[in-house]
This record gives C-alpha cells, sequence and structure tokens, in this order.
C-alpha cells in the first residue's frame, strides 16, 4: 500500500486544503499526520511544542509519517517540518511527493503569522518565517516529484496544477 500523492510544503501552502480536494476529485481517502498525532496523543500540536518540546513533537511525527506511508493509499497531507527528517527524507524517495511552494509575502499573508502555530510564537515571527522558508526549500526541494507555486493560485488551480504535474 502507499499513497498515490503525499503533499508537504511551508505554513500556508495550502497542504490541507489542496490535499482534501485532490482526494475528493481524484475518488481517493485523505489523511494528515498532523491529525493523526492528534488523535493518537489526545492533544494540540501546540500543546505538543509547548510541554513537550519540539524534538518530542519531531519524534511523534517522525513515527506518524513512517506509518502513514505504510498503510495509506489515498493522498497523505505531511506537516511542514516533517522533512526536516532524515528518515521521512529517505522514506519519501519512493513516493510521489507534491511540493506546495508559497513565497515570504503571500505565505505571512495567508498565516498571519498565527500564533496558534508552534512555529510562530517567538519574538519575531516575521523574521521566524523568512528562516523557516530558507532552511526547508532544499529539504522540499530533494523530495518533491512535482512542484507548484501556490502564490498566485486558488486551491482549485492549484489542485488542477497537481494533477497535469502528475501526468507529466
Amino acid at each position: 500500500m502507499s499513497p498515490k500523492f503525499v503533499v508537504t510544503g511551508p505554513p500556508g501552502a495550502g497542504k490541507t486544503t489542496v490535499s482534501e480536494l485532490l482526494a475528493k476529485r481524484l475518488g481517493l481517502v485523505f489523511r494528515d499526520t498532523d491529525a493523526d498525532i492528534v488523535e493518537a496523543t489526545g492533544r494540540a500540536i501546540g500543546d505538543i511544542f509547548t510541554e513537550d518540546g519540539e524534538p518530542a513533537f519531531r519524534a511523534m511525527e517522525e513515527e506518524a509519517v513512517a506509518k502513514a506511508l505504510a498503510e495509506h493509499d489515498g493522498v497523505l497531507a505531511l506537516g511542514g517540518g516533517a522533512i526536516l527528517s532524515q528518515r521521512t527524507r529517505e522514506l519519501l524517495k519512493n513516493h510521489t511527493v507534491v511540493f506546495l511552494n508559497v513565497g515570504m509575502a503571500e505565505g505571512v499573508r495567508r498565516t498571519g503569522l498565527s500564533t496558534a502555530r508552534p512555529m510562530f510564537s517567538g519574538v519575531n515571527p516575521r523574521a521566524t518565517f523568512k528562516a523557516l522558508l530558507d532552511a526547508r526549500l532544499p529539504l522540499y526541494r530533494e523530495v518533491a516529484t512535482i512542484e507548484v507555486l501556490t502564490d498566485a493560485l486558488d486551491p482549485e488551480q492549484v489542485t488542477d496544477a497537481v494533477i497535469k504535474g502528475a501526468s507529466e
């Protein structure tokens, strides 16, 4: 069993929205590894970050991704930081990985630099977002088989681009 598409990208890229649309359009089941973690722990992602720390969350995330890749055959959305794990990047090599790219300005606009997002709860969330993009961009591209710049597109257009990219 293997997902038809694995969707990744930074906060604000539209991973959940596009993954749900893609699954619906293709008649597949949608799954989100962040939701898996919340269900398994009974805690919000932000609470795990705050109470247990990022390393503990990343360990849970790595396991959730490995499990979902082995069990799920639909569209799988990953948390934006899942690609930080070398093990996860290795596991993604045999999958169709969609990287939803979003530029700095658009990502900031879409997320509103929400403090509900654990990565933006620091002193300078705009600088944190820029650093996040700078650090993760090469990792997203390392695993991606399809890349879609989402800045000027609505979710339906992004979904169209993913389907088109998969057929090329």
